[in-house]
């Protein structure tokens, strides 16, 4: 079967058909949420009832969940103003705002000898990395472990999560910060107070609609265990290529790891060479976080964990989703190595 195969869904998943629905359903509503009248409280049942979902995927029922524009808006919510320290791996979203001191090991793990002044994502964009969350972590980045591997904020003993809905399949342009009720923390964007006075302006009802309804579907799957299968298809894809290409690291091999996640550095072949051969081929991979994608340097995700230049810049992730098959892995993996084995004709 031809056409072209999607392996990005760490920068991006497919937008869900429970999404879709939500929105298309919310886009008819009149009123504004904050009005008193039926419109306006028709449109605050929707906000509401999303906000349940979330924080039911979450396991945030006994937590604040405040919606925001997306994940960076939240992350500015959460640390600006604060004396936080970081990785040098978070997302710049974080980084932005954060001191980036806390070392990072070879196998991608973080230990902050303070959690309680810290920031910490659960997982890593780039590599699948997974982190052993500390009890009293300051901040948590949580948008690329949502929805893929289980968690419940009400029992991990952290001040704040934030999260993204595009992640999961909800739309693009909304997000969610979740922080211990009675918190207190200062609102960053002032007006009509909404959002229980800490982010003002009208909520966005369709998008938010089409967060909580990806939240529960996702929470659904997880439940369901269908990211083990996807589990399963990274680990054909990684011995498909472990078998052939001498010479090619898995970052993080044995890691603890996202179950869709896979990081190859070929040193010698650009990353950004790579995602362009393969796009011409029909598939979509990057060269590491969407937000650094295109900027032509090396992931400075490896160079954290001590890789050569060399090796940083030569990385590509690759990223499954629910609906990547085994003949989309087949298909990807052959086409990777017969590049592979261009470009190691070209340079002998």
């Amino acid at each position: 079967m031809s056409g072209r195969v999607y392996l990005d869904h760490n920068a991006s998943a497919p937008l869900r058909g429970e999404a879709r629905d939500a929105m298309l359903a919310a886009l008819d509503l009149a009123g504004n949420p904050s009005a008193i009248h039926a419109e306006g409280r028709t449109a605050r049942a929707v906000v509401e009832h999303a906000r349940a979902q979330v924080a039911a995927a979450l396991g945030a029922e006994g937590a604040d969940i405040v919606f925001t524009s997306g994940a960076t808006e939240a992350a500015a919510l959460a640390c600006a103003g604060r004396d936080l320290v970081c990785a040098p791996v978070e997302h710049a979203a974080v980084g932005a705002w954060c001191r980036p001191e806390l070392p990072v090991a070879r196998d991608g793990s973080i230990a902050p000898p303070d959690p309680s002044r810290a920031a910490l994502q659960a997982a890593n964009p780039e590599t699948g990395v997974l982190q052993d969350l500390p009890v009293g972590l300051a901040v948590s980045d949580a948008t690329q472990a949502f929805g893929k591997v289980a968690f419940a904020f009400d029992a991990s003993g952290i001040e704040m999560i934030f999260v993204s809905a595009h992640k999961i399949g909800g739309p693009k342009g909304v997000g969610a910060l979740v922080l211990r009720r009675g918190l207190d923390l200062r609102a960053r964007i002032r007006g009509g107070g909404q959002e229980m006075g800490r982010r003002s302006g009208t909520e966005n009802v369709a998008a938010i609609a089409g967060f909580g309804a990806a939240a529960e579907a996702a929470a659904r799957d997880l439940r369901a265990g269908a990211w083990d299968a996807v589990a399963q298809r990274r680990d054909r894809l990684e011995r498909a290529l472990e078998s052939e290409a001498s010479g090619t690291i898995c970052i993080a091999r044995t890691s603890p790891r996202l179950p869709n996640t896979t990081m190859l550095a070929t040193p010698g072949w650009k990353g950004e060479t790579q995602v362009m051969q393969l796009d011409l081929a029909g598939f979509a991979i990057s060269a590491g976080s969407a937000c650094s994608s295109g900027k032509l340097r090396g992931s400075g995700t490896l160079a954290a964990m001590g890789h050569d230049e060399l090796t940083a810049g030569s990385a590509i992730r690759v990223s499954l989703g629910l609906m990547t098959t085994d003949e989309d892995i087949d298909r990807f993996a052959e086409c990777w190595l017969s590049r592979r084995s261009r470009h190691q004709a070209r340079a002998a």
